[in-house]
Order: structure tokens, then C-alpha cells, then sequence
């Protein structure tokens, strides 16, 4: 019965954790790192072909987004999800593939121009449809029997539409241990979802630390902090330009601009346009309002029952096609565009950008957490340039951020989760932070709560029956040229995973009829004999 923290390990994206436990292998998140490594992460110690299945906190692609690479990798079995996850993931992984192959291609081009070999992508869509089939959805607080001895739920943690914290239970040799993976740790107050449910017993907590240093202060007016700025930029002739996260800020900022325009807030420029430029956002947003039962709070509901669309209002235009986007930036008139990425590192948002940062009456308004390494980190540290599509632009546009909206708990809303356990936890693990942060808050943890916590390294093993860890590696600080290396390597990777499967499947065929083993045998020869060259 042992846990090893592979992602999110002094890092706020990647989150990865792999178990053994009851005779199974699998994990908790599989998530893509978002901006530059910080620190090596560990491979994951088996054949993904030999994984039984993986549990899902919630749809954000820094916990799901290396579903299909797993998928490519020959993973076969069922991912565990919420309901509402399960519809998001749908959208939010075909949106990646399309990403990394369009990213692949790019690259391609280019590395040809200088004799380079062709970029690879990590996954493609058919590996994101067929992870996709393999997810299988639940709703919040039934208790799911996995396998004998592996029962788990889901338990709303109030950070995204469907986000789960996961009460893991593991029984084996008659000694039932509990685990819980915070996930995500939602903000109070947000618009349209619940606020985290406390979860009270646990022997073990892996919680994460993303704002652990950090208070978001007091609870802004959003509203009026959100009207200052579209008037201001309005009345300067300028756009104002929402970099969001397809899923969950935009339909937050949706929710706000309703509000705005029915208390007609903005004076002078009536009937305002609010594009939201992103076919995911408006994939994602059918699918908030398809699950206004199960996940929205009170005030979002009490308006759905009213026959009023918390989302929706005149003005709103959705952007689907390449054309529509690019011909928002033609229409001088001032307007409100909302686009992907949230971070600025992908996505028609940089096009946005690229129209509208060198322009000083438009405004850039950021409304989520910005990683280390990240465009949007750089625009908001104060950067006077940034490098779009090979060209440097200067940054002339009003910079501004909407404090206070943000997903994740700040230090207090963690400290408040932490300390709803009625008994201390025998050990916590502070994971999905940036490297100091981990530390720090592990360290409060201690002296505030007396809990025994620690910010465990990528390869760090931990034997939940012993209580003890078993493998403490030293943690290995990423060079930029080791980064690329690794790339480079990753298709070579999922050719000994193919190969891994093919074995797996093998010796599974132990004891088969002998003409069926004998084809079988011949079929791989003659593959071996076409590249053995």
C-alpha cells in the first residue's frame, strides 16, 4: 500500500500520483505541466498498459491533460470522474490534441526550414477520443467500490464545475487506510458553483498549496471593479482584452457582464459587444448550464429557475471559426473580448494580444493565477515586450488584474480546509505549489495545526501501512537544454510502452489455443522482420 508523487511536486501544474494498493495500480491525476519545468519529474515506475485505472479530480488540464498520452502509451482501463468532469474532459481533450498536433505542425514547418527533424506530437486526437470512451462519471458523495479493498468518493471541493476532492479508502490485509486528495480547493463566494465541502477524517491528506503564501484579501466588489474598467477603456476608444480559461473564468465573467448590463452600469456605449473567442468557452459553457441542478449554488440556481440565463445576455457573440475571431479585431467599435488561454501561452488570445497590446487606449485584463514562465506572468511583472508569433511587441495597453477572482482558496481558505479535521491526520503532504510556497505552508501547517507535513519531491514513495517514506530522491533542478532533451525523447518513449503492451499481452495469452498462439507469434516475426533493417 504505497503512494508515489510523480507531479505537482514543488510545481503548481503536473499533478500526478501513482498508488499500489489491493493488488492494483493506478492514479490519481495524469496533468500536462503548464509553463517550464522546474524540477525533473520522475517517469512513472510501470508500463502504462499495466495501470487497472485512474481517478480524476477535476477537468483542468494541468490534472487531466496527459490522459491521451497514457491512452497512446497502451492505457486501457476506466478513468473515474464526476458527472460534470466527465462532459468537461470530453470537450477539454479533444481542444489539447488539437493543440499539441496544431503546435507539432508548426514546428514541423519550421525545423524543416533549418533541417531539423519533425516535431511529434505528444498525443492525437484519436488517442484523446479514446481515452474519452474509458471515462465513466459519478455523481457527488456515492460511494464507489473500484475493486475489493478500493472504495472511493467524490466530494465537491468548489473550484471548478464537477472539481472532486477524492476520498480514497484502501483495505488490504484486514488494515483500511484513508487517503484524500484535495484536488483543487475552491474559493468561497464564487459565482455559479458551491463552495468546497470540509471533509472531517482521513489517516492521510495530499492537499494542495497553490496560493499558500498568499491572501487574495478582502472579497473585492467584482462588479463594480469589472464596470470601472470596461468604462475607462471604453471611453479611451480602446478593447478590453479578457485572457480567461476556457472553463470556469469565462462562464465567471459571463455571470458578472450579465449583471452589468441589466444594471446598465456602463453609460455611453448601450448594447455593448462581448465576444467570447474560443470554441472550447463555448462548449464549456452548454455544459455549465447543463448541470445547473447538481452544481450551481443557490443564486445561480434561484436565477435558472426564475427563466433567466445566468450566462447569456444580448451582446454576447460567440466566436467558433477562425474567420469569426479574426474578424473581431477589424470592428474598431470598443468591446469586451474573452479569450483562451487564461495564461497567454496558446490559443487566439495571443492573436488578441498581438492586435491590441501595442495599442495604449485598449486595456489587458488578467482574472486568473499566472504560472512562473508564462506570457501572462510576464505581462503582469511589469514586461515591456513580449514575443508573439516570432515578432516583439511593445507593450503600450493599460495592464490590469481583477483581484480576488480566482478558483483556488488563498492561504486562509486552505488553512480552513486543513483544520476540519477532527482528528490530526497521520501525516499531509503539501503538493501543487510553487517550490518555496510547499515548503511554507507545510511549515504552517505544523505550527498552527500540529499536523506532521511535508512537501514531498518528485520520487518520493511513501508506505501508507508503515506510515513511513520509503524513497526520498534528491529533487533534480531542470536545465532548459535537458527540458528540450526530454521532448525529444518522448516518442521513443511511447515506442517501449507499445512494446511493454505487446509483452502484457502475451503472456495474458498464456495457455491459448496453439494455432491462435502460433498467428499470433507469425504476425509479430513478420512486424520484426519489416524493422529489423
Amino acid at each position: 500500500m504505497q503512494i508515489t508523487f510523480l507531479g505537482a511536486t514543488h510545481e503548481v501544474t503536473g499533478s500526478c500520483y501513482y498508488l499500489e494498493a489491493c493488488g492494483k495500480k493506478f492514479l490519481v491525476d495524469c496533468g500536462m505541466e503548464q509553463g517550464p519545468n522546474v524540477f525533473e519529474n520522475k517517469p512513472l515506475p510501470v508500463s502504462p498498459s499495466s495501470l487497472d485505472f485512474v481517478l480524476v479530480t477535476h477537468a483542468h488540464i494541468d490534472h487531466t491533460g496527459r490522459l491521451p498520452e497514457l491512452y497512446a502509451k497502451g492505457f486501457r482501463g476506466s478513468v473515474y470522474a464526476t458527472n460534470a468532469t466527465a462532459d468537461l474532459c470530453d470537450i477539454m481533450l479533444r481542444d489539447s490534441a488539437h493543440i499539441q498536433m496544431f503546435e507539432a505542425e508548426w514546428r514541423t514547418k519550421k525545423n524543416r526550414r533549418a533541417g531539423k527533424p519533425d516535431e511529434v506530437p505528444p498525443y492525437t486526437m484519436q488517442d484523446a477520443l479514446g481515452i474519452i470512451k474509458k471515462i465513466e462519471g459519478f455523481p457527488y458523495r456515492k460511494i464507489i467500490t473500484v475493486s475489493e479493498g478500493i472504495q472511493l468518493r467524490f466530494v465537491d471541493a468548489g473550484h471548478l464545475l464537477g472539481s472532486a476532492s477524492i476520498e480514497l479508502m484502501l483495505t488490504e490485509e484486514n488494515v483500511t487506510k484513508k487517503i484524500v486528495f484535495s484536488g483543487d480547493i475552491g474559493n468561497v463566494n464564487q459565482p455559479l458553483i458551491h463552495d468546497p465541502t470540509y471533509i472531517t477524517e482521513a489517516d492521510y491528506v495530499v492537499m494542495e498549496s497553490t496560493y499558500g503564501d498568499r491572501s487574495h484579501g478582502a472579497v473585492p466588489d467584482y462588479i463594480s471593479a469589472l464596470s470601472n474598467v470596461i468604462q475607462r477603456t471604453f471611453d479611451r476608444g480602446g478593447n478590453v482584452v479578457i485572457p480567461s480559461f476556457a472553463v470556469g473564468r469565462t462562464q465567471e465573467m459571463l455571470y458578472f457582464i450579465r449583471q452589468i448590463k441589466q444594471e446598465k452600469r456602463i453609460h455611453g456605449h448601450d448594447g455593448f459587444l462581448v465576444y467570447v473567442d474560443s470554441p472550447l468557452a463555448v462548449e464549456a459553457t452548454e455544459i455549465f448550464q447543463e448541470h445547473y441542478a447538481d452544481c450551481f449554488d443557490q443564486e445561480a440556481a434561484a436565477l435558472v429557475h426564475k427563466g433567466i440565463n445566468p450566462i447569456r445576455f444580448p451582446g454576447l457573440k460567440l466566436s467558433i471559426t477562425s474567420e469569426d475571431s479574426k474578424a473581431i479585431n477589424f470592428d474598431e467599435t470598443p468591446k469586451v473580448i474573452i479569450s483562451a488561454s487564461g495564461m497567454c501561452d496558446a490559443g487566439r488570445v495571443k492573436h488578441h494580444l498581438k492586435h491590441n497590446l501595442w495599442r495604449p487606449e485598449c486595456t489587458i485584463l488578467f482574472v486568473g493565477y499566472q504560472s512562473v514562465g508564462t506570457p501572462g506572468r510576464a505581462l503582469t511583472d511589469g514586461a515591456e515586450s513580449i514575443k508573439l508569433f516570432g515578432e516583439s511587441i511593445k507593450v503600450k495597453a493599460e495592464i490590469r488584474e481583477l483581484q480576488g477572482v480566482s478558483g483556488h482558496a488563498d492561504n486562509k481558505g486552505l488553512m480552513r480546509w486543513a483544520a476540519a479535521y477532527t482528528k490530526r491526520p497521520d501525516k499531509v503532504f503539501v503538493t501543487h505549489g510553487e517550490d518555496k510556497v510547499t515548503e511554507i505552508f507545510a511549515e504552517r501547517l505544523k505550527e498552527e495545526l500540529r499536523y506532521d507535513a511535508m512537501a514531498p519531491y518528485s520520487g518520493t514513495v511513501f508506505d501508507l501501512k508503515a506510515g513511513q517514506v520509503v524513497e526520498a530522491p534528491e529533487p533534480v533542478r531542470l536545465e532548459r537544454a535537458k527540458a528540450v532533451n526530454v521532448r525529444k525523447t518522448a516518442i521513443f518513449e511511447r515506442l517501449l510502452a507499445a512494446g511493454e503492451r505487446l509483452l502484457a499481452i502475451i503472456r495474458k495469452n498464456e495457455g491459448g489455443a496453439n494455432k491462435d498462439l502460433s498467428r499470433f507469434a507469425d504476425q509479430i516475426n513478420s512486424l520484426c522482420d519489416h524493422w529489423d533493417r
